[in-house]
């Protein structure tokens, strides 16, 4: 199996994979930009998987040149699809998915009891390609420039998930494969860090319910937890081949990954 392995993303130098994914015998390609603008993608006959940015993840997903290529079902990972299915363990107990111009142009109406008390709520992307960062915004005197409208897109139809406020404390990440956790770690949310692989048997839990549970729109995917209000909920699951894996076990990552491939070959 080759991994394509894109450096200097998640820390400087080559990918945190490429020392497990070697130490198990397969082979190592760091991925090049340039290959996009010089047609000279890598030709393999055998297995491929990515890991690296999310805009690659979803292009070489799309792209279709590589089996399985890139775990990016760019579709399946909008909130609007896997919301409903999640609902019991969702940390969002009441959103509304709206666009960018409606709430906008009706800021009070859209968002209605989900605001608090200040006039804010909660807004992401529906898009798991995340064109902006999720965010808390008052609703008075809202703009589209408040959305990162004009920066990372232009279409004010983008759909979006309004939800309530909440406070939120520990989180955590979990690498699912095929419906099972093979490995987690905490990590810190405000500057996207790994912050140790000791998992509070809690969440290891309910990680394992969700994956036992939850149909993921990929074999392999990833799983975020946090402590709300409300205690223990699910935050979202994004795809693994565009998903920072903070401190979770290399060795493990790679063996899941090869297991899901053969599997499926």
């Amino acid at each position: 199996m080759l991994w394509l392995l894109e450096p200097d993303l998640y820390a400087e130098g080559a990918h945190p994979l490429t020392v497990a994914a070697l130490e198990a015998g397969h082979a190592v390609r760091r991925w090049d930009d340039g290959w996009w603008s010089a047609g000279a993608l890598p030709s393999q006959e055998g297995p491929v998987v990515f890991h690296g940015s999310l805009g690659n993840a979803a292009r070489i997903a799309e792209l279709g040149r590589w089996t399985p290529g890139a775990y990016c079902n760019t579709a399946g990972f909008s909130c609007s699809r896997w919301y409903p299915a999640a609902a019991r363990w969702l940390v969002h107990d009441a959103f509304e998915i709206t666009t960018v111009e409606q709430l906008v142009a009706r800021p009070r109406e859209v968002a209605g009891s989900l605001a608090d008390g200040s006039g804010e709520v909660f807004v992401r992307p529906d898009s798991p390609l995340k064109p902006f960062s999720g965010r808390v915004v008052k609703l008075d005197g809202l703009t589209p420039a408040h959305l990162d409208h004009g920066f990372y897109y232009e279409d004010l139809e983008l759909p979006i998930v309004v939800a309530r406020t909440q406070r939120l404390g520990a989180e955590w990440r979990f690498v699912v494969a095929e419906g099972r956790v093979v490995t987690g770690c905490r990590y810190v949310a405000d500057g996207r860090s790994g912050a140790g692989a000791e998992v509070e048997p809690a969440a290891a839990a309910l990680a394992e319910t969700i994956a036992g549970e939850l149909t993921g729109p990929d074999p392999i995917y990833v799983l975020d937890l946090v402590e709300s209000e409300a205690g223990l909920r699910m935050v979202e699951i994004n795809a693994f081949s565009g998903a920072d894996l903070y401190d979770c076990e290399g060795a493990t990552v790679v063996e899941a990954v090869a297991e899901v491939v053969g599997g499926a070959a």
